[in-house]
């Protein structure tokens, strides 16, 4: 089964990035990747990318070696970390960590030395992905 493709890229000066972090392999990614679509169309406002961290291994740098678990989901606005952790792979759950981010109630969950060397990467697969979209 083909996972579904993510919505061309909108409203880039919305400043919120959410990046899913995944791999191929993952069956939990797999099924996830159609879900991270649903919800990025609720959230038109956000740009989402997918973010396969042994394909673009060379783009994150060794960070992407601390990528333990998945579905591992980072929220940055203007290009900074400000949420960086594993979710449960439910729309309900990604939905509420958004939500909640947007509203200034989300308390930096797994900020930290990963996160801040991840982002640069996690920013460049977002602009190539922007780049190469449909238009």
């Amino acid at each position: 089964m083909t996972a579904p493709a993510l919505a061309p890229i909108a409203h880039p000066d919305a400043g919120w990035l959410v990046a899913c972090l995944c791999a191929r392999w993952c069956n939990t990614c797999e099924a996830y990747r159609v879900t991270f679509a649903q919800v990025a169309a609720q959230f038109p406002a956000l740009r989402f990318v997918w973010v396969d961290i042994e394909d673009e291994a060379d783009t994150l740098g060794d960070a992407a070696l601390e990528v333990e678990n998945f579905p591992t989901v980072m929220l940055l606005q203007h290009g900074r970390p400000r949420f960086f952790g594993t979710l449960l792979p439910h729309a309900s759950t990604l939905s509420r960590t958004l939500t909640a981010a947007l509203a200034g109630e989300l308390a930096g969950a797994g900020l930290g030395t990963t996160a801040d060397a991840l982002a640069p990467g996690v920013l460049r697969v977002a602009a190539h992905d922007e780049a190469s979209a449909p238009r």
